[in-house]
């Protein structure tokens, strides 16, 4: 037979104690002793009490859960940061985490945003979105951090990101190093501020070098995956276009570019070197190994997760820039 859920004032008169004695030791505020606080949890596991969530969040203005906007929620970079962050929020807060896939689709993510906002979350953390749907879909004020994209609106949002304008710099330097004296870019042509950052990292590397920045070696992609890349440079060798370097944004268009390469019989790394970015385990285990640069994508989601619980925590502060570079680093394999 399921027991009935007791009242709070139920509780206090089966433990000996006051109503508000049972509410500081539920809510783990307050003063009491350790005894009072075993009596009181007895009668409650002994009675199956559930705290009415609904009306405490009325009581306290607080709904103790937060949404997570991610693009694709299959990418191992993006699976890495939310696995931390709900982890981070189950773990430390008792928060629930709305976790919402949007599949890169501009009207899915509004969607999401304005349902998340209808449900009262009590703060947002928004993955690589898209950069002008924030501001239009959240009406409510409530504290935001954005990881690995910033929004283009001006708006008071914390920001998590890679030191990619130093990854940039890194993975170019590091091919120029290799002796590489002609070097393609494949990057994100929507132009998005970590496309734009590693892109400028280039550029520094090529120019601290004495190299020019020649706009044909700028390989502007529509979407940044694996067939895209494989077949800008499969058509590239078909066409005779001499280069001997590969800064590729991220592993996957790396991997398209290796096996393009491949499929030209052009060996990698005699012929031509490739570097990557993210460090996901395609990097790891493509033959041959692809060089990258790390991005800390656990550090990522609890750094988010640490800033939005101190916003949330502490509404009065949230009026001040926060913006948090985390570093990146070389990790060196078989394709340089």
């Amino acid at each position: 037979m399921i027991k009935k859920n007791l009242s709070i004032k139920q509780i206090a008169e089966i433990s000996g104690v006051s109503v508000a004695t049972v509410s500081r030791v539920i809510n783990k505020n307050g003063r009491f002793s350790k005894e009072t606080e075993e009596r009181v949890l007895k009668v409650i596991r002994d009675n199956n009490y559930k705290t009415n969530l609904v009306a405490k969040s009325l009581r306290i203005n607080q709904t103790n859960t937060i949404g997570v906007i991610v693009p694709d929620i299959k990418n191992e970079f993006f699976a890495s940061i939310v696995a931390e962050i709900e982890e981070y929020f189950f773990e430390k807060s008792g928060f629930t985490v709305f976790i919402c896939n949007t599949n890169g689709e501009q009207e899915k993510e509004l969607d999401y945003l304005a349902s998340l906002d209808s449900k009262g979350v009590d703060g947002l953390i928004y993955i690589s979105g898209k950069n002008d749907t924030l501001h239009t879909s959240v009406r409510r004020d409530i504290p935001v951090v954005c990881i690995d994209r910033k929004p283009a609106v001006d708006q008071k949002i914390a920001i998590v990101e890679s030191d990619n304008f130093k990854g940039g710099f890194i993975a170019t330097q590091y091919l120029i190093d290799k002796n590489c004296k002609k070097i393609l870019i494949l990057k994100n042509k929507n132009n998005t501020s970590t496309s734009i950052e590693r892109y400028k990292g280039y550029c520094k590397a090529l120019e601290k070098n004495g190299f020019a920045i020649d706009e044909r070696d700028v390989i502007n992609l529509d979407n940044t995956h694996f067939d895209d890349a494989k077949m800008v440079i499969d058509d590239l060798v078909k066409k005779g276009y001499d280069f001997d370097g590969i800064f590729a944004t991220n592993d996957w268009i790396a991997l398209g570019a290796l096996h393009a390469l491949k499929g030209n019989d052009v060996k990698v790394p005699e012929n031509v070197k490739i570097i990557g970015f993210d460090n996901v385990s395609v990097s790891r285990y493509s033959y041959p190994s692809i060089t990258t640069i790390e991005q800390d994508k656990p550090l990522m989601g609890k750094t988010a997760a640490e800033i939005l619980l101190d916003l949330i925590s502490n509404k009065n502060e949230y009026n001040k820039d926060m913006h948090v570079t985390l570093p990146v680093s070389l990790v060196e394999r078989e394709t340089t």
